[in-house]
């Protein structure tokens, strides 16, 4: 596929394997335990804290304070912890403790506990609570990788103190905060062992290990060392250099890396994997660009390990024939005839209920041969029911005609609302005299046929601009700018803070791809293509830079009422008479009865 030109792009080298993520022995962690006075933070209190701050298997300090809740313990929790009112009378209060607990944590160091949602939840609440902000140290929850780790067989659970005699911890949890730390610290230390002999060797893998990874997935982690901390698009490819998937990332480096080592569930990821021999990068200059690429290399490639593969070549289109008495047709090419297509279609069922709603709205014939004005032939039923003017027996003329061909146009290309408003009459007809299963069908046919307008005249309205550039700030204070020639992404690159964006732009639109427009609604890229630019330039902050051509839509446009299609369709799906209603059942209410005679 031919690259995209840029003016920008950034370099990036090989990488060594301690790159891949921090080494676990460079890791500092502090294990920590709270004991409180129940179990929810927002209505129960802190009454000790305790932790241990270890690195590379030393232990480099401890922490710990019994805290004053200003609330009576329960007797329950005393006798569970220990802590009693009396022990915690003298101690300080909460205001003074957390702050020297966060002190001897520091900001940089990796948060452990067992169950960790439990404790780090205090801690948030405490922060909250007394008016500090929360550092936001990332998180390690030793429960959690116990059950990746340790099997049934080994421990009957996966609580502190059957862990602590599974991996012979030196000291015994007794629901006290430092002690259970430093049993935890033990837990910890055990089951890193373990993962090091699987290859989990960096914080990051540590942090999206997962069990379920087998070996052999892991043991390919390697593809991922010379990617790039940088958005971009990948590709798998296996010995013989068949493209197996295609991914895009906003970091390729880590993206790839999560197949190897976090918990991918996909059967069909771990069989891609193994086929793997190669991750091939494309770094790109903006996020945009690893879209537009992802979908043009996998309509190129069509992986099979991509399962919403698309194939252009099989889109459906609705066309207006050009005849002397056109008609409608379903076709998979757009060609350059001079007919007006509807579409793309997502698939036959649409195509359908489309096209029905057209029949419905306007006299368009439907019979599929071709007709002459100079030779009448016989009229079909539909002529009898006036739902056509019989132009086939001569009835209607060749001029006469081209006033429906031209509503139908009309409203495929412009002004929606003769369709809306036919269907909706036949719609409100049937349900007042309860045919609500006919109702229902001639609904879905507008809502198809609205949904698809939409799109095409959302889409007609970009591609149909010789040029747009468009640019966008960033946070760093950057412009983010894109060059789009009817509708197709030709170039995109990233001006920093030192750089006028307007040179950039200029340079930009001096080296993009020359695009010759096609026939169609899509005269220059797919339909996905063009969505994704769109989404884009909708984007709040957007700056439009230069405009070639008139970029609008039309003011009574399928879209509209798009919303009121969309709710529709959802109505629809709701209802449907197969799914699954186990749940509903009648209730018994007693009451119920007397309350309505009463």
């Amino acid at each position: 596929m031919p690259a995209l030109p840029v003016a920008v792009r950034q370099r990036y080298d090989q990488a060594s394997f301690d790159e891949l993520g921090t080494p676990l022995h460079e890791v500092t962690f502090v294990v920590v335990d709270l004991e409180t006075t129940g179990g929810s933070p927002q209505s129960c209190e802190i009454t000790e804290i305790g932790a241990v701050k270890v690195r590379g298997g030393e232990r480099l300090g401890e922490f710990q304070t019994l805290v004053n809740p200003g609330v009576p313990i329960p007797p329950f929790i005393a006798v569970l912890t220990g802590i009693n009112n009396s022990m915690v009378a003298g101690a300080p209060r909460l205001g003074t403790a957390l702050p020297a607990f966060l002190e001897f944590a520091g900001a940089e160091s990796v948060l452990v506990a067992h169950n960790a949602p439990f404790d780090i939840g205090f801690l948030k609440a405490a922060c909250a609570a007394t008016g500090h902000e929360w550092p936001g140290n990332r998180v390690l929850d030793t429960a959690r990788l116990a059950r990746q780790v340790v099997t049934r067989d080994e421990a009957p659970n996966c609580k502190l103190a059957s862990l602590a005699r599974l991996f012979r911890a030196q000291t015994t949890p007794n629901h006290r905060a430092l002690s259970d730390a430093r049993a935890t610290v033990d837990v910890l230390h055990g089951m890193l062992e373990r993962l090091g002999n699987l290859g989990v060797r960096s914080l990051d893998e540590l942090s999206t290990f997962s069990s379920r990874v087998s070996p052999a997935q892991r043991a390919k982690r390697h593809l991922a060392e010379a990617l790039p901390h940088l958005p971009g698009v990948y590709q798998f490819v296996d010995e013989r250099g068949e493209v197996l998937y295609v991914g895009k990332s906003k970091d390729l480096r880590s993206r790839v890396r999560s197949y190897f080592t976090a918990g991918e569930t996909r059967g069909r990821m771990a069989e891609m994997v193994g086929l793997a021999a190669v991750v091939r990068p494309i770094v790109c200059a903006t996020p945009l660009e690893a879209e537009v690429r992802e979908l043009r290399l996998i309509a190129a490639h069509k992986p099979r390990y991509n399962r919403r593969s698309r194939f252009p070549e099989r889109a459906l289109w609705l066309k207006l024939t050009v005849e002397a008495f056109p008609r409608l047709s379903r076709v998979r090419e757009v060609r350059d005839d001079g007919a007006t297509y509807l579409g793309p279609f997502s698939g036959t069922r649409q195509v359908e209920l489309a096209t029905a709603a057209l029949h419905e709205a306007f006299r368009i014939r439907q019979c599929s041969g071709r007709l002459s004005p100079r030779r009448p032939s016989a009229a079909c039923a539909l002529a009898e029911m006036g739902r056509c003017g019989a132009p086939c027996d001569g009835t209607e003329s060749v001029d006469a005609y081209a006033g429906h061909v031209a509503a139908v146009r009309s409203a495929m290309l412009g002004d929606a609302r003769p369709v809306v408003e036919a269907v909706s009459r036949k719609v409100a007809r049937l349900s007042e005299v309860e045919r609500y299963e006919e109702a229902a069908v001639h609904r879905d046919r507008v809502a198809a046929f609205v949904r698809v307008a939409a799109r095409l005249q959302r889409l007609s309205a970009l591609t149909g601009c010789a040029e747009v550039v468009a640019a966008r700030q960033l946070d760093d204070g950057g412009w983010e700018i894109v060059v789009v020639r009817y509708g197709r992404l030709v170039a995109t690159a990233v001006a920093g803070r030192a750089e006028d964006p307007r040179v950039v732009a200029t340079s930009l639109v001096a080296a993009a791809e020359v695009v010759v427009a096609g026939p169609g609604p899509t005269p220059a890229a797919s339909a996905e293509e063009t969505e994704c630019v769109l989404r884009w330039l909708e984007q709040a902050g957007t700056r439009l830079v230069a405009l070639t051509g008139s970029w609008s839509c039309p003011a009574y446009g399928a879209g509209g009422v798009r919303l009121w299609a969309d709710a529709a369709a959802a109505g629809r799906d709701q209802l449907d008479p197969f799914g699954d209603r186990r749940d509903v059942r009648p209730v018994h209410q007693p009451g119920a009865a007397v309350s309505r005679i009463a």
